[in-house]
């Protein structure tokens, strides 16, 4: 057996081996859930999800898209034919009142704002946003809640069984993948809520998205565009703004943040080409009208940026003020903060690289904010996942500037088994290709710690002024001041060593034997336990939020 298979199955529990281990490559066959749908389903939720995760699209679907996306028609047509076999016409999303809303970052942000503020003002709302944190009807929302099961439940099955019933047997595709069919149960939802105005999150893309089957939305938005998702978009940003620029629709107005010089011009040019007026948004201090500068209801100054295009878009339906619904805007996971006793967890869902700079500068902020000095030594703790075909060594290089004592990396599993939990469930990977995943991503830490190392193995780094003081720096020799890392097979176990019993909330049974094995895991847990002040910042990827959240905050799952 070699090294890295070695690792690989220390790693189901935990593993905080040598990167350097982790370098051969293994054939992974091993699911992350067999869980079968139901033969016979019932009304239950978690039947219905159970069923739903059946859908999840698979590598064979995703080349296909790949393949079509020069050819967006191709895509709109089939979600067309879904649509009418669901019982709906493209004419029936007409009578929706829609703000379609596109970007690489702060899209999600972005219609949350709009959806506070429109609700703000006496409207019933609808949401369609991806992806979920911790249960699946997050996606679908009315007046700012998640659906209630039992209406997911109920809109589940109902649409579910209409597809079945009009399947053609000389069709190849049966079953709509899992993101049109929640797409598909959206617009179901908001037509029988007679919601008064729905927010529409595009899921990736813009052109060929499955959401852009919208005809008549009443103004379109883009955020800010970066470099993401480029086997699906294109390689460069330009190209990516000419897919998100294909939500514009003749006539129906949109607006979009300040965008760099080439996805500006695209930008542009797709409205001209569409004859869609396109304005640029305003920064957010020019809508506060000389007044104090607007209390957010999320924290962070990158998001007055998608502030300020909440405005516009919300604007465009009111054409009044709306600022009271920024201030209630309630959207967890992005740059969100738990304190609890000595620990402090910092959420934000950052998965690209600008968001993830943004995400620093945050991260940074809040640390000022909060140090309390002479309280005693502190310890920063980086938790990390990323998936897909984002650039991790990338990512986590954006985060070296932060000085963490612990690097913590896991899949975006709660638990070693998510059988028992169908909103976690994952049918895409193997249980193998994530672990493998993590292990890569410790081994670019390592690299990048090595390749900052000192050229004086005896000369203490200085802390930024103001800065906590981090224990491990200031008690450990500075030959060693590179971040130890650690991989944990789930989130529950990696939480569990980082709290070490001290979070109030997240209290579950006595550790699993082992937890404490490698030297790293055990010296550390001293560390933790004797620290005045713990600070984890939690991102990287939008589920590793969730299921932290889905830990920290058991509430949410009820």
């Amino acid at each position: 057996m070699s090294q890295a298979r070695c690792h690989l199955r220390a790693a189901l529990f935990l593993a905080a081996v040598s990167p350097r281990g982790a370098t051969t490559g293994v054939t992974a066959r091993r699911g992350l859930s067999a869980w079968p749908a139901p033969q016979e389903p019932g009304m239950e939720y978690q039947d219905a999800v159970r069923t739903l995760n059946t859908l999840q699209t698979n590598a064979g679907y995703l080349e296909q898209v790949k393949r079509q996306r020069r050819d967006p028609q191709t895509q709109l047509e089939a979600m067309k034919l879904f649509l009418a076999r669901s019982g709906l016409q493209v004419e029936d999303l007409d009578q929706l009142n829609i703000i379609h809303v596109t970007g690489t970052k702060g899209k999600g942000s972005t219609c949350a704002f709009t959806e506070s503020v429109l609700r703000s003002y006496g409207l019933k709302t609808g949401f369609f946003s991806s992806p979920h944190l911790v249960q699946v009807r997050e996606r679908i929302r009315i007046n700012g809640q998640p659906i209630s099961p039992e209406l997911f439940t109920k809109h589940f099955w109902l649409l579910y069984h209409r597809l079945e019933e009009t399947k053609d047997s000389s069709s190849c595709v049966s079953m709509p993948a899992y993101f049109r069919f929640l797409t598909l149960m959206a617009f179901h939802v908001f037509l029988q809520e007679k919601v008064d105005l729905a927010v529409v999150e595009v899921g990736i893309g813009g052109a060929y998205d499955c959401t852009n089957i919208i005809r008549k939305p009443v103004v379109c938005g883009v955020s800010s565009l970066g470099i993401d998702h480029t086997s699906l978009l294109g390689d460069t940003v330009e190209e990516i703004a000419w897919q998100k620029g294909g939500i514009f629709k003749r006539g129906v107005p949109a607006f979009t943040v300040l965008q760099p010089d080439g996805p500006l011009a695209v930008l542009w040019d797709r409205a001209q080409q569409i004859s869609c007026p396109l304005y640029l948004c305003p920064p957010l201090e020019a809508l506060e009208e000389g007044g104090p500068p607007l209390a957010l209801g999320l924290d962070g100054e990158h998001q007055r940026f998608n502030a300020a295009l909440a405005l516009q878009l919300a604007r465009c339906w009111l054409q009044q003020k709306g600022h009271q619904g920024l201030r209630d805007t309630e959207w967890l996971g992005r740059t969100q903060v738990l304190r609890r006793g000595p620990l402090t967890w910092y959420l934000d869902g950052a998965h690209t690289a600008s968001s993830v700079q943004a995400c620093v500068r945050w991260f940074h902020q809040a640390l000022l904010r909060g140090h309390r000095p002479g309280r005693g030594p502190e310890v920063r703790i980086l938790l990390f996942n990323s998936t897909g075909d984002r650039d991790s060594a990338a990512l986590l290089k954006l985060l070296q500037p932060c000085q963490f004592d612990y690097a913590v990396f896991c899949p975006n599993l709660t638990e070693v088994s998510s059988a028992g939990n169908a909103d976690q469930q994952n049918f895409m990977v193997t249980l193998d290709q994530v672990l493998l995943r993590c292990l890569a991503h410790q081994q670019y830490w390592s690299h990048l710690a090595e390749a900052q190392a000192s050229p004086d193995p005896w000369s203490a780094p200085s802390p930024e002024p103001g800065e906590p003081t981090s224990s491990l720096l200031a008690s450990h020799p500075p030959r060693t001041h590179s971040t130890s890392s650690l991989v944990f097979s789930c989130i529950s176990h990696a939480l569990q060593w980082i709290s070490q019993g001290r979070d109030p909330v997240f209290q579950p049974p006595s550790p699993p034997q082992g937890l404490l094995a490698h030297p790293v895991a055990g010296s550390g847990a001293g560390v933790l336990r004797e620290a005045a002040a713990i600070h984890v910042l939690v991102t990287g990827s939008l589920h590793l939020v969730g299921g932290v959240l889905k830990l920290l905050e058991p509430a949410l799952s009820q």
